[in-house]
């Protein structure tokens, strides 16, 4: 627990008063929250690429943001990095008692089934009263939009609110299309939304992870417009150069050429 300790202390000279780091020293929680955000994907996007070192550092960056965070909750007197680490600690316990209890599992279905009803009892006692709980609310907020819809969506198909097969989802997809097309502009942005949560809905059918595939498909996008732009770089053009026809050529060409 050496650099443990000696990154607490480092994060605590940072915020110092009087000797600390200008920047460090203007930042709250509500200014920490996008870098958080941003430090977790950026580990995500390492263990992508497989690259060890940058998995060891984006992960140091993340747990950078935890520190700073349990630093200025200690400062305003709330909870400290021993409380954080305590909390997690006890919560695995809690939620492996076949692990560190007797509780005995026969298949990965019974233990997924317990983790998530922990997490909704958890949740629930939290709650001031019972007409404040719903079984949704341990769904967090913070989530990015096409995770938190699946998570929404297996929440309520776990009480019973959901269709037995995949054809009605696709038959609600296109219904949600059709929508769209009739939508005034006023109504675009909902009927786009409803449209979208569809569709993560048919990826949860089909057990795929919503936002990994949209994550991959950025990927792949990406991938390919920089074939494109490579190409018209060895004729000493730029895409906003050419027409779109020429443009849709070179991206079937990345196509073939198996950029995925």
């Amino acid at each position: 627990m050496t650099e443990i300790n000696r990154l607490l202390d480092i994060m605590t000279q940072l915020r110092d008063p009087d000797t600390g780091c200008p920047w460090d020293l203007e930042q709250d929680l509500n200014t920490l929250a996008p870098y958080i955000l941003e430090e977790a994907y950026e580990v995500v996007d390492a263990i992508e690429r497989n690259d060890t070192d940058d998995i060891r550092d984006e992960l140091g960056d993340l747990l950078l943001q935890v520190v700073f965070s349990a630093q200025l909750a200690n400062e305003e007197q709330k909870f400290d990095f021993e409380q954080i680490a305590k909390s997690i600690s006890d919560k695995l316990v809690r939620r492996h008692p076949h692990v560190f209890g007797d509780e005995q599992f026969e298949t990965d279905e019974q233990r997924a089934e317990f983790w998530e009803q922990s997490k909704i009892e958890e949740r629930k006692e939290k709650q001031k009263s019972e007409q404040d709980y719903s079984a949704l609310d341990s769904v967090t907020v913070g989530l990015p939009s096409l995770a938190r819809a699946q998570k929404l969506q297996k929440r309520a198909a776990k009480l019973g609110f959901d269709w037995p097969e995949t054809e009605p989802v696709y038959d609600k997809i296109n219904e949600e299309l059709q929508e769209v097309r009739e939508a005034t502009p006023e109504q675009l942005e909902e009927e786009i939304g409803d449209l979208l949560f569809s569709v993560v809905n048919l990826s949860r059918h089909l057990k795929v992870d919503a936002e990994e595939a949209l994550r991959k498909g950025n990927q792949k996008f990406m991938r390919r417009f920089q074939y494109i732009e490579q190409q018209l770089a060895k004729q000493q053009l730029k895409p906003e150069q050419c027409s779109l026809e020429q443009l849709d050529k070179l991206w079937d060409q990345a196509k073939k050429s198996g950029i995925k």
